[in-house]
């Protein structure tokens, strides 16, 4: 047997056979051999690489180099006249023996993750966990990576695509070697289960997370409000929703959602909000810490042509523009938001829409391809995930000390720039089923990502006249005893004292450090319904 043939687990000097042209590990050692084969996409079209030598694949002037790079294989790219649309690696790999797998969301997930019998052509996005009743295998790339990158399987074969894509053009690399990506892969240690195999798996993607000095938990108005708020409401809500905070050493966040702002301008408020500096000081008096909801690449209705994104379908540039992030005056501008948001004396900021704005799609409709054909950015040298990463880190920069939440922001790009993420699509304040679908679906499937890629917000508990109590309550007490933040949103109105019995006991628990929960049916339960929270069994009905 060759030496590529084998599985190295070396966090516990063992060695294991598969049929398999990769090698992977359960420690954080881990040497991947080289693919069997290496395409790109070039004109629509996929042309194979001829091998080089020393890891080095060409064809005329593209060129493809695999480098060990500590516990990964690092993946260059070069393409100095050919604009490249992706790279895709192939290996030889049984997955037959594995009956299940689970792979990622491109952004926040929309109720649809589970564990799934393969299916040839489906995109897993970053990551790809294989399973066969007992062991699980993973694949994936590290974060803070500079191209949009999947998995694929077949009976034979596993392929990683690196997307190198910009608007929905073929990047010009000119010059510049790309680096695309850092491949890892991981195997379960003897008896651990898939969720934790998962946890320890997101570490290794993301080595140096930025998470929140404590956990994070609070109130938010839209899902009572959506919109409908001003000074005088945020207000009126902090001081209600302050009586039921009991941590002396954490104050929970007050977050004014949209609403604000001067119609598509947000960096002045409406007539509703007559001082956003003062408001700000008002939710500190209160005993909270203020937060703001923005909408980073809307445009102003009267932008300059030149600062604003080509019109692609599935946007309403007319009633909606949107900026270019690639245009220094967009960075400027949001920057110079960001900034002045800390100025007004916010302490976290959610910024939302910006995966929509660029691409003129959710994360859920992104099957075959990211975007509409035929546009491209102002800039056309970078790909669409170095655009990305390079905004993200500019409202990094800008934000100071604040808490960044990103909504609807590309989940691997975000990790290690952003404290919290918010990592499913809206839960309600109007429909039990949605937030079930929305909220339970991904806080069971994305919790391992939570203290390892970010803080792992799974949004609000809407708390209104409309949703039934019996399946709030049970939402409120997963959320508050998960480890994960806690946003409420509540009709104070529809507060009676069990409610505001249990409100208080979820701000008491959200306020310190739990360990983080286990859906123990996740397997075969996509809205998981059986958890270990703090270290005891909960069952949960959420028919």
């Amino acid at each position: 047997m060759q030496r590529r043939n084998f599985i190295t687990l070396s966090a516990i000097g063992a060695v294991s056979i598969i049929n398999s042209r990769l090698t992977f590990a359960a420690g954080t050692k881990s040497l991947i051999n080289q693919p069997d084969s290496v395409w790109v996409m070039v004109n629509e079209q996929w042309i194979k690489l001829a091998g080089a030598g020393n890891a080095v694949y060409t064809y005329q002037d593209v060129r493809v180099e695999l480098k060990q790079n500590n516990n990964a294989q690092a993946v260059y790219v070069q393409s100095p006249v050919s604009r490249l649309q992706a790279v895709k690696l192939n290996w030889k790999f049984d997955t037959v023996k594995y009956t299940k797998s689970l792979g990622d969301h491109w952004e926040r997930s929309y109720g649809d993750l589970a564990w799934k019998h393969q299916e040839a052509g489906v995109r897993n996005p970053w990551y790809v966990l294989l399973n066969d009743g007992r062991d699980t295998a993973c694949f994936g790339v590290k974060t803070g990576v500079k191209t949009m990158c999947w998995w694929e399987t077949t009976s034979n074969t596993i392929s990683l695509v690196m997307d190198t894509h910009t608007g929905s053009a073929g990047v010009k690399l000119a010059d510049r070697k790309l680096h695309a990506a850092d491949i890892v892969t991981y195997l379960n240690k003897p008896g651990e289960n898939a969720y934790a195999t998962l946890t320890r798996f997101c570490k290794v993607m993301c080595e140096k997370p930025l998470l929140p000095k404590q956990p994070v938990y609070g109130i938010n108005d839209w899902y009572f409000a959506y919109g409908n708020n001003s000074e005088k409401s945020i207000r009126e809500q902090t001081a209600y929703m302050a009586e039921f905070v009991t941590s002396t050493v954490n104050k929970p966040f007050s977050v004014i959602d949209d609403g604000w702002e001067q119609a598509d301008n947000f960096s002045i408020s409406n007539a509703k909000f007559p001082d956003m500096h003062q408001m700000a000081d008002t939710i500190k008096g209160l005993g909270m810490r203020p937060g703001l909801w923005t909408r980073p690449l809307i445009a102003r209705l009267d932008d300059p042509a030149y600062v604003l994104a080509p019109k692609i379908a599935g946007r309403d540039n007319v009633k909606e523009p949107i900026l270019d992030p690639t245009v220094p005056e967009t960075i400027a501008r949001i920057k110079k938001n960001f900034k002045l948001y800390q100025d007004w004396g916010y302490e976290m900021v959610k910024h939302d829409y910006t995966t929509w704005d660029i691409f003129g799609r959710w994360g859920m409709q992104m099957k075959t391809s990211f975007t509409a054909p035929n546009w491209t950015f102002n800039d056309q040298s970078r790909t669409n995930a170095e655009i990305i990463g390079d905004m993200y880190r500019e409202i990094r920069d800008a934000a100071g000390t604040m808490y960044i939440i990103g909504c609807n922001t590309i989940s691997h790009l975000s990790a290690g720039l952003f404290e919290l993420n918010r990592t499913g699509d809206d839960t309600s304040g109007k429909e039990w089923a949605r937030t079930k679908k929305m909220g339970v679906n991904t806080l069971g499937f994305r919790l391992p990502q939570h203290n390892t890629f970010y803080a792992a917000d799974g949004d609000c508990v809407g708390l209104t006249k409309d949703i039934a109590w019996e399946k709030n309550k049970q939402w409120l007490q997963l959320l508050a005893e998960s480890g994960a933040p806690l946003f409420i949103s509540a009709d104070t109105a529809s507060l009676n004292a069990e409610k505001k019995a249990a409100i208080k006991t979820a701000f008491t628990q959200a306020a310190t450090s739990q360990p983080t929960g286990e859906p123990l049916d996740w397997m075969t339960n996509p809205f998981p319904a059986k958890w270990k929270l703090n270290d005891r069994t909960v069952n949960f009905n959420w028919d």
